[in-house]
C-alpha cells in the first residue's frame, strides 16, 4: 500500500526508502478529508451503568472504547478495554459500580470536531495514544455531544480506499 501511494519505493540490493512525496501528494490529500466523512457511529453508555454491563456492550459491539454520556446526551468521559482490565484486577463487584467510577472524565478527554482533518485526527491518535476519538459538535455553553469517532481502523480504511482509487484509475 506504501509503495502505490508513492510514500515508499524499493530498488534491489537497497530494499524499501521514504520518496519524500508525503508531504506533497498523500498529506495534502489527507488535509482535505474531514473527520466528518469517514467518522463511524460512536458506541454510547450512561454513566449509571455497571462496569458489567459496559464491558458486556464493549464486546457486542465489538469496539475498544465506549463513550460515557449523562441523561441529556452530553459528553462526559470515555472508558476502554485498559480501563476495564484495571478494574477487573482490582477486584470489587463489577455488578455493582457503576462505570462513572472507572472512566476517563472531561476535561482530559481527547476529542476531535467533525471539520476537523484526517491528519490532525491522527496525530492526536498518536500524540495521546489512545485506540479512538470520540467526534463532538458544540452545544454552546452546555457542553459538546458525541456525534461519532474515529478509530485506527477508520484511518486505516480511509488509506485501503485512497490506494484502491489509485489503482483503479
Amino acid at each position: 500500500m506504501l509503495t502505490t501511494t508513492g510514500l515508499i519505493d524499493a530498488r534491489p540490493r537497497v530494499g524499501y526508502f521514504f520518496t519524500g512525496n508525503f508531504q506533497n501528494e498523500l498529506g495534502e490529500l489527507l488535509k482535505g478529508i474531514t473527520v466528518g466523512e469517514i467518522k463511524s457511529r460512536p458506541i454510547i453508555i450512561k454513566e449509571s451503568i455497571s462496569v458489567y454491563d459496559a464491558v458486556v456492550t464493549l464486546f457486542v459491539e465489538d469496539v475498544g472504547t465506549l463513550f460515557v454520556v449523562d441523561e441529556e446526551g452530553f459528553l462526559l468521559g470515555v472508558v476502554s478495554r485498559k480501563d476495564f482490565l484495571k478494574t477487573a484486577l482490582g477486584g470489587g463487584d463489577l455488578h455493582k459500580m457503576p462505570v462513572g467510577v472507572v472512566m476517563t472524565r472531561m476535561p482530559q478527554v481527547h476529542f476531535v470536531r467533525e471539520e476537523e482533518t484526517v491528519l490532525q485526527a491522527a496525530r492526536r491518535i498518536m500524540e495521546h495514544e489512545v485506540d479512538s476519538l470520540p467526534v463532538v459538535r458544540e452545544m454552546g455553553k452546555r457542553g459538546l455531544k458525541a456525534v461519532g469517532r474515529v478509530t485506527k481502523t477508520n484511518l486505516a480504511r480511509l488509506l485501503v480506499d485512497l490506494s484502491a482509487d489509485g489503482q483503479k484509475g
